[in-house]
């Protein structure tokens, strides 16, 4: 049985609404040769009780057997990020660095049994599916021999979330000045990331005069 967190705090409440939202990360483990890492999509389910990452890999992948409700897995969560360049502030002196949006999640990883790799499927095509303007596919539109085929060969772990760490970094420490040009530079972007750190940068600070046309 799964020991679950009680509470998350609202600032980690937020982390785990990102991480959902998101959908997709880099689990890793550690074994006695060192980390193991995997690129994997995940279903985050929330309760009262606290919080599980689900994920699933394939049946031969090493940290399959490092989950073994004892060891923990670390899953990150990365969001968009962008360059800024040291003369797109509006004082002297700064230097060029990057902003970004991240989350840390971490607990014990439980490998599941077989009878769970269908209700998983389903689960994250349905989270996957939704963000898409379609009508959904599911498994049921596959056909049955190699649906199970493909199911049969993966293994579902679940993460017990204890421990959530946001990390984010978008001038919330420069002056305003500074945090208008810089967002308003990223505004201007043609990549959708930036434009979208530059709304996050506007909504961290309202009111200060932003100019993104």
């Amino acid at each position: 049985m799964h020991v679950l967190r009680p509470q998350f705090r609202i600032e980690e409440q937020a982390a785990l609404e990102f991480a959902g939202q998101r959908g997709f990360g880099v689990v890793v483990a550690v074994d006695e040769r060192g980390p193991r890492a995997s690129h994997v999509p995940f279903v985050l389910n929330k309760h009262d009780e606290g919080a599980i990452v689900q994920i699933h890999l394939t049946a031969k992948n090493p940290l399959v057997p490092l989950a073994d409700g004892a060891r923990r897995f670390l899953l990150i969560v990365a969001g968009d990020d962008a360059y800024v360049s040291n003369d797109w502030y509006a004082s002297q002196d700064n230097v060029s660095t990057w902003l970004y949006e991240a989350v840390h999640l971490s607990g014990v990883a439980h490998l599941r049994g077989m009878g769970e790799n269908r209700g998983h499927g389903d689960a994250l095509l349905a989270v996957a599916e939704a963000r898409l303007p379609k009508a959904p596919w599911d498994l049921v539109q596959m056909e049955p021999e190699k649906r199970e085929s493909m199911l049969a060969a993966i293994r579902v772990i679940d993460l017990v979330v204890d421990t959530v760490e946001g990390q984010a970094k978008l001038n919330q420490h420069k002056s305003d000045a500074d945090h208008v040009a810089v967002a308003g530079r990223l505004a201007r972007s043609e990549e959708t990331g930036h434009r979208r750190l530059a709304r996050k940068m506007q909504a961290l600070r309202p009111g200060l005069g932003y100019d993104f046309s």
